[in-house]
C-alpha cells in the first residue's frame, strides 16, 4: 500500500501539501490540489482516517440541522451539501427539528457531546433563545447558517435574497393586467416571512398598485393552511391574481380551487415562491421563484470547511439570487 510520502513524491510537492489536501485546506494552490489528487487515485492512496482525525483533531463528520423534511425544498439543498462534503472526504448526518426551538436544542445538546467538526444549521422559525447554538461553538464545534440568520449571533451564513425575488415576481403579475393581487405568507414574526412580505410590498409600489387588506393572508408555511386561507379566500375575494409564499401553501392554494372548479389562469393568475422540477410535468406549468438549493447547501458546506480552516476570521454572509421562472399559470390568454 502507498504512503503518504510516496503520493508527495509522485505528485512533485511536500508531504505538509498532501496533508494540506487531505485535510480539505483552501490554501491550496488548484494546480497542487488536482496533481496530489491524480497521484492518490493513480496510487490508490486511503489514508487512515483514525490517523488523521488523532493529528488534526478532527472527525471529518458534519451534521445538518434542518427545519422540516417533507418541505420540497430541503431534499436539494440536502443533496447540495452532501455532495461537497462528499467531495471533500467528510461524512454529513442529517436531522429534522420539525422547527421546534425545542426539538433543536435537543439536537444541538446531542451533537455536542459526538465530536463533530461543524454543523450547517437551518434554525426553526420560532427564534429568540440561540444560547445552544453559542455552547457548540464555545465547545470548538464551527456553526453556519443556512437559508435563515441568526441576527443575535455574529455568524457565517449562506442566504437567499427573497424581496427581491417576490417583489420581480409581483411586477411580473402587474404586466400581465392584474390588478387585484392578493398575497398569502407566513407569520409575520419570523424574519423569511417578513423578508417575503417586504418583496410584495416592494413589487406593488413598484407596479403602482396600492396594498388592499382584504387581499393580505397570514399561512403557517404548511399545505394545510393554503388550502384553509383559500378555501375562504376564493369565495369572499375579488382577485386578479395572487402570490403564495412557498410550495406546500400552493399545494393547498390549488387544492381548494379545484374542489370550487377554479382554473388558472382562467380564473386567476398563480404565482409562488421556490420550485419543484416535478411540477414542470403537469400543466398548466406553475409561475415560480426560484431558490438555488443545491447551492445554497454546496456553499455552506464549503464555508463551515473554511471556517473549520480559519475559525478566527470574520463572519461572512453569502447572499444568493434567484430566478423567476414563468409558467402558464401567470399569463393571460391571447
Amino acid at each position: 500500500m502507498a504512503t503518504i510520502k510516496e503520493v508527495a513524491r509522485r505528485a512533485g510537492v511536500s508531504v505538509g501539501t498532501v496533508s494540506n489536501v487531505m485535510a480539505g485546506l483552501p490554501s491550496v494552490a488548484p494546480e497542487l490540489r488536482a496533481r496530489v489528487e491524480q497521484a492518490m487515485a493513480d496510487m490508490q492512496y486511503e489514508p487512515s482516517l483514525v490517523a488523521r482525525s488523532l493529528k488534526l483533531k478532527r472527525t471529518r463528520n458534519l451534521a445538518m440541522v434542518i427545519s422540516d423534511i417533507t418541505n420540497p425544498f430541503f431534499p436539494l439543498m440536502v443533496r447540495g451539501a452532501e455532495d461537497e462534503a462528499a467531495r471533500q472526504g467528510y461524512m454529513l448526518s442529517i436531522f429534522n427539528t420539525d422547527d421546534d426551538l425545542d426539538r433543536e436544542k435537543q439536537i444541538c445538546s446531542s451533537l455536542s457531546a459526538r465530536g463533530l467538526d461543524g454543523l450547517l444549521l437551518v434554525p426553526s422559525l420560532e427564534r429568540g433563545d440561540t444560547s445552544h447554538v453559542e455552547k457548540l461553538r464555545s465547545r470548538g464545534m464551527q456553526v453556519v447558517c443556512l437559508d435563515r440568520p441568526l441576527d443575535e449571533l455574529p455568524i457565517d451564513s449562506v442566504l437567499v435574497d427573497n424581496a427581491a425575488g417576490v417583489a420581480s415576481c409581483v411586477m411580473h403579475l402587474a404586466s400581465q393586467g392584474a390588478r387585484r393581487i392578493g398575497y398569502l405568507g407566513g407569520q409575520p414574526r419570523f424574519r423569511i416571512s417578513a423578508a417575503r412580505r417586504e418583496g410584495f410590498e416592494r413589487g406593488m409600489a413598484a407596479a403602482g398598485l396600492p396594498l388592499l387588506p382584504e387581499l393580505l393572508w397570514e399561512g403557517d408555511f404548511r399545505l394545510e393552511s393554503g388550502w384553509l386561507v383559500a378555501r375562504e379566500a376564493l369565495g369572499k375575494s375579488l382577485l386578479d391574481a395572487v402570490f403564495v409564499a412557498n410550495i406546500p401553501m400552493v399545494l393547498g392554494w390549488l387544492r381548494a380551487m379545484r374542489e370550487k372548479g377554479w382554473e388558472t389562469p382562467r380564473d386567476l393568475l398563480l404565482a409562488t415562491f421556490d420550485h419543484l422540477v416535478i411540477l414542470d410535468s403537469f400543466r398548466p406549468r406553475l409561475t415560480a421563484v426560484c431558490q438555488p438549493s443545491y447551492e445554497i447547501g454546496r456553499q455552506g458546506v464549503q464555508l463551515l470547511l473554511e471556517r473549520i480552516a480559519q475559525p478566527d476570521s470574520p463572519p461572512r454572509t453569502v447572499r444568493l439570487s434567484t430566478e423567476l421562472r414563468i409558467g402558464e399559470t401567470s399569463l393571460r390568454a391571447n
